[in-house]
């Protein structure tokens, strides 16, 4: 095995778009205290002991470097009816906390009030810069589940869809 690339990058694009995952809006606050962020489809755990999760940002965008330099960020898990919130922080604008209600976390970091379902507050415990991404690791301070919880955004094959909860496997 050679190790090199024997493929176009749009079969790797092709391949992970086949892999649907929720999605998430991760913010942040700047060095001036305003708010920034980011859609995330990169989220996963790592470890449960202690709660551990990571997110992937690109490195050209300003809200990985401001969520490294603040020491914090919330993950904002988004419900289905989120999809035009999910746009928006994907968009190249700085405007985007105008077009949404958010609040404070406890620990300052701006959270989604009515587009998430879920939100956790984290403290950064590491990052690590792979290639054009910053791969950054969260310990959970607080977590707040919305009352009104719903069905979870998710996202694969290139489009916006909700969890099907009409076919269940147990």
């Amino acid at each position: 095995m050679t190790g090199q690339q024997q493929y176009d990058t749009s079969d790797f694009r092709q391949f992970m778009s086949s892999f649907p995952s929720g999605v998430a809006v991760v913010t942040s606050v700047l060095p001036d205290g305003c708010p920034t962020g980011f859609t995330c489809t990169s989220l996963c755990s790592v470890s449960m002991d202690p709660p551990t999760l990571l997110v992937c940002a690109n490195q050209a965008g300003r809200s990985g470097a401001a969520v490294v330099a603040s020491g914090g960020f919330a993950v904002n898990l988004l419900h289905v009816g989120a999809t035009a919130v999910a746009k928006l922080f994907a968009a190249p604008t700085s405007a985007r906390f105008r077009s949404v209600e958010w609040h404070r976390t406890p620990n300052g970091m701006p959270a989604l009030t009515s587009d998430a379902f879920a939100v956790a507050d984290c403290k950064v415990v590491g990052h690590l810069q792979i290639e054009t991404h910053t791969v950054i690791f969260g310990r959970p301070i607080q977590i707040t589940h919305s009352d009104a919880a719903g069905r979870p955004l998710l996202y694969g094959m290139r489009m916006f869809n909700g969890w099907n909860t009409a076919t269940q496997y147990h």
